[in-house]
């Protein structure tokens, strides 16, 4: 029996194809091959088209689908995993109203702000876990005080899977951990937040119905079987933001387990079975996939905006021509732990929750034009955005997380030996990486909510670990990291 996983990421999307029988990714194709453009209309906005989207879906799909070795006729079910905290507004025939505002979209700051001192710190951080920030709910209160008329044409209000699940099903649904991560989820009252509701002046007809995480969410309509090659009837069983899902292709589903990505942006994320959070809600904690009513399972979630984006900068506008990010890790590799004293901030992706939502940029300090050359630049990056790892993990630290091991999947970032042992030295913590991804986790859950899989342990059976990196002598990166951190408390002016 095949499961289909889809990740809609903000520069691609990725599917994967799972023998639930053999337990191993049997395809897997991604689309576009260059990275979906990003609309940046004004400085710290940042849009997609929900179109566009759908389009790659269909692309990846005829991809995947052209493997001889996939009959389409055993795929059950469909999982979707998806990028956190966009808005996708649609009106009463399902049309888009405008372009999503999405996860790095800092447009919302203020608004945000504003909402947390008018509801109250404290009965924010009890009742939602955070403060409403730069989440879903603020950007829906931009587009309601900024776009007036678009406001009114609202049908529906949903998150970018929510909408790829309407595409599927022809049904609008959501799930709570949605709800949560758009701030619109009172963890005390386990409803929607009446304070979120009351504040900002929603109305509550607007929001999509809620369906469980695992479990049937509609099933493929006919045309869009037909579409995109696939059996009429198949059911969405799965869904999941990227962050939360990443977790569960992990497997980490248990207090004290934490998981790591590294793509465009940076992310540890640790379970929780208390209600735990940080007060300058620097980190940000959300309900789980397996968060229910009976058993809290909180992911406390430490996001960095600017990491393997700040890599990809480099490439694009400093690396050699012809020059691969393998060659990039290589010549990195060349230099010392402490890039021999250049230091590198990677804050150009927009405000960054764990510096209280300030927008400092990139930086580059102690630049010496006698020593330094392309190689110290690559380190010096990659330190960078390990070291901001750490400075995240440290206020985790502050909530009872505790970063022993850290998964990740064998990708992106972590396929730099530079920076999975800088992070391992700067942190303490072992790094166990595993050959999966967020579209082949999206799978497993497909097959989990099927009812294929009686239980995680059982889904996971077959995750195979393919390397554990460690460090025994801290101390040269723990030196490095403290000159970094100087530079950091300097420019924010601690």
């Amino acid at each position: 029996m095949y499961f289909v996983g889809y990740d809609l990421g903000s520069s691609s999307i990725k599917a994967s194809v799972f023998d639930g029988s053999k337990g191993v990714c049997v395809a897997s194709a991604s689309y576009p091959e260059t990275e979906m453009p990003i609309s940046v209309l004004e400085a710290d906005w940042a849009e997609q088209d929900p179109g566009e989207w759908w389009d790659n879906i269909i692309e990846v799909t005829k991809r995947l689908l052209a493997d001889p070795d996939i009959d389409p006729k055993l795929i059950s079910a469909i999982g979707i995993a998806y990028q956190m905290h966009g808005l996708v507004l649609v009106d009463k025939d399902l049309k888009v109203l405008r372009p999503s505002i999405i996860w790095c979209d800092s447009r919302a700051v203020n608004i945000g702000d504003r909402a947390f001192a008018g509801i109250g710190e404290e009965k924010s951080l009890k009742h939602l876990l955070n403060s409403p920030g730069n989440f879903t709910a603020s950007k829906l209160a931009w587009v309601m005080e900024n776009e007036p008329e678009t406001y009114k044409k609202i049908y529906k209000m949903m998150l970018p899977g929510d909408y790829i699940a309407m595409k599927f099903t022809g049904e609008i649904t959501t799930t709570v951990s949605g709800l949560s991560e758009g701030i619109f989820w009172d963890y005390n009252e386990n409803g929607l937040s009446e304070d979120i509701f009351d504040y900002f002046g929603f109305d509550k007809n607007i929001f999509p119905s809620i369906v469980p995480t695992f479990g049937e969410q509609g099933v493929l309509k006919r045309d869009i079987a037909v579409l995109l090659g696939l059996r009429p009837g198949i059911p969405v069983t799965y869904r999941a933001g990227d962050q939360p899902n990443n977790a569960f292709s992990l497997n980490v589903l248990n207090p004290g387990e934490l998981a790591a990505t590294a793509g465009t942006s940076g992310v540890v994320y640790g379970i929780s079975d208390e209600p735990k959070y940080d007060k300058l809600s620097r980190v940000n904690t959300f309900a789980h996939v397996n968060h229910n009513n009976e058993i809290n399972r909180l992911g406390v979630l430490m996001c960095v905006n600017g990491t393997g984006i700040l890599n990809a900068w480099l490439k694009r506008n400093m690396a050699s021509d012809g020059l691969n990010y393998d060659d990039m890790n290589q010549m990195a590799g060349n230099v010392p732990v402490g890039s021999e004293g250049l230091v590198i901030l990677p804050f150009g992706n927009g405000a960054e929750r764990i510096l209280e939502n300030r927008n400092v940029g990139s930086s580059f300090y102690d630049l010496n034009f006698n020593i330094h050359s392309q190689k110290h630049v690559y380190r010096a990056a990659q330190e960078g955005i390990a070291f901001a790892f750490r400075y995240g993990i440290d206020i985790m630290k502050m909530l009872g997380i505790k970063p022993d091991i850290i998964r990740a999947g064998n990708a992106n970032m972590f396929l730099s030996p530079v920076f999975r042992e800088t992070l391992a030295g700067v942190t303490g913590a072992n790094i166990e990486l595993f050959n999966t991804d967020g579209s082949e986790g999206a799978a497993r859950g497909a097959g989990l909510g099927a009812g294929f899989y009686k239980t995680a342990d059982e889904a996971f059976n077959n995750l195979v670990k393919v390397a554990e990196i460690s460090i025994d002598d801290n101390e040269a990166y723990e030196d490095a990291y403290k000159n970094w951190l100087t530079k950091l408390n300097n420019l924010i002016g601690i």
